[in-house]
């Protein structure tokens, strides 16, 4: 079941979807004549609000790829804290016919743990492709504890978007696989720059959202 709220302010709609795991929300950017769509979760930390997801959002329409910005319902909810995985897969796959809905091929994306929940789905969904930004390939200090065996999992092409610092898995640790990466210079887990790198901050969301969009534009 869905509910669709026009914002008259932006060229944006809202739409609530009810799912197993409870209410989801979907926020659109659509592109005037879409040939795909990037649906992108947000992390175990944070919402839509996080500053690759909406560089995503403001640049991908005018490529052809219409953006969802999706809400896992824990976040619409109001809880500070992430359910278990699984419970975030419920969440994704009931989104996931509201996604499929519009027609063009789906991609499935997400950043941190919502990059997380869109490889271990992907198969199953049948996503036409994966974007990972800022995959958690291990916790902080436990390079151990590698979740590559997820990254590698979705058998469909995926892209990693990588912050050169990120101490959740740097790019020289991501393991040889069948997926590009690209790495964005001095960033973070949220691609945030210090401002004694050699780039800006507007700088590296540029890298982010160019090597994104030339990604989307070679998948057939």
């Amino acid at each position: 079941m869905s509910e669709t709220a026009e914002n008259t302010t932006t060229a944006e709609n809202t739409e609530t979807v009810e799912t197993d795991a409870g209410r989801a929300r979907i926020t659109w950017h659509r592109a005037d004549e879409a040939r795909l769509v990037l649906a992108v979760g947000h992390g175990a930390g944070g919402g839509v609000e996080a500053r690759d997801l909406q560089a995503l959002a403001r640049t991908l329409p005018g490529h052809g790829v219409s953006v969802a910005l999706v809400e896992q319902p824990w976040r619409v909810a109001g809880k500070k804290v992430a359910p278990a995985p699984k419970t975030l897969d419920t969440g994704w796959r009931g989104l996931w016919p509201a996604l499929t809905a519009p027609g063009p091929p789906v991609i499935s994306g997400g950043r941190s743990a919502g990059a997380r929940v869109a490889c271990r789905t992907a198969t199953e969904l049948g996503a036409h492709a994966v974007l990972a930004l800022g995959f958690p390939l291990h916790p902080p200090g436990k390079p151990e504890r590698s979740r590559a065996e997820e990254l590698l999992a979705p058998g469909v092409p995926t892209l990693v978007v990588q912050g050169g610092n990120d101490p959740f898995g740097r790019p020289v640790e991501f393991p040889e696989g069948d997926h590009d990466l690209i790495e964005v210079p001095y960033a973070d887990h949220g691609f945030a720059v210090p401002k004694r790198a050699d780039i800006t901050q507007e700088r590296a969301l540029e890298i982010l959202t160019e090597g994104v969009a030339q990604w989307a534009a070679s998948l057939g």
